[in-house]
């Protein structure tokens, strides 16, 4: 029974300690970066500009997650990888994932990536990282990444955080996917969209 108790507390411990960051991050995350991200992503919206979404692992996967919603919204969106995934050109969108900015995957398509012209958008918590150097616009999210135990900038002062539950990358990519969902809703504001102008899109043809 006690054993039990103490693995229910572990559950509480790190469940409390997730949200925690995540409402703490709301403190550090620059509105003008977001912004920055909205007005790019509404002009290629616009333009008709393919955006081409970059990550590797879970950040792939929280990558992923944000080009549905934005074909949900009527974007030309593709992912890195796919079979079906046009040439990216010049003016093109980037959009690349990855909280250690040194994922080689990540950084080598962005590189590619400004070689053609296209713009590159760095989601990461590292702007100095060789990713945030490549990129035109670097969305700052805090998190412990994978490589490194968080001892700089900001987190232990504003964010509280002592010696994190959540292992490996989680709190980056928990924390970018509430982000990226959140930028879907104030795309859908810019672009007069509703939900069931999303549901529209939506597969129909599903497993």
């Amino acid at each position: 029974m006690l054993r039990k108790r103490i693995r229910a507390n572990r559950f509480e411990q790190a469940l409390d300690e997730i949200v925690s960051f995540i409402r703490n991050s709301r403190k550090v995350i620059s509105r003008e970066q977001i912004n920055s991200m909205i007005n790019e992503l509404v002009d290629a919206y616009n333009r008709n500009r393919m955006i081409l979404v970059v990550g590797a692992g879970r950040s792939g996967l929280v990558g992923r997650a944000f080009a549905m919603r934005l074909m949900h919204l009527g974007f030309n969106v593709h992912v890195l990888g796919d079979t079906i995934t046009p040439a990216v050109r010049k003016d093109d969108i980037v959009i690349a994932v990855s909280g250690s900015g040194t994922t080689k995957l990540v950084v080598t398509a962005a590189e590619a990536a400004k070689i053609v012209g296209a713009k590159v958008i760095a989601i990461t918590s590292y702007p100095e990282s060789p990713l945030g150097s490549l990129a035109d616009l670097v969305v700052q999210i805090p998190g412990r990444t994978k490589v490194a135990r968080e001892s700089d900038f900001f987190s232990r002062q504003i964010l509280g955080i002592h010696e994190p539950l959540a292992p490996l990358g989680t709190l980056f990519e928990i924390t970018t996917m509430i982000v990226l969902d959140s930028i879907i809703v104030a795309l859908m504001e810019k672009l007069g969209q509703r939900e069931e102008d999303l549901k529209e899109r939506h597969a129909n043809i599903e497993l």
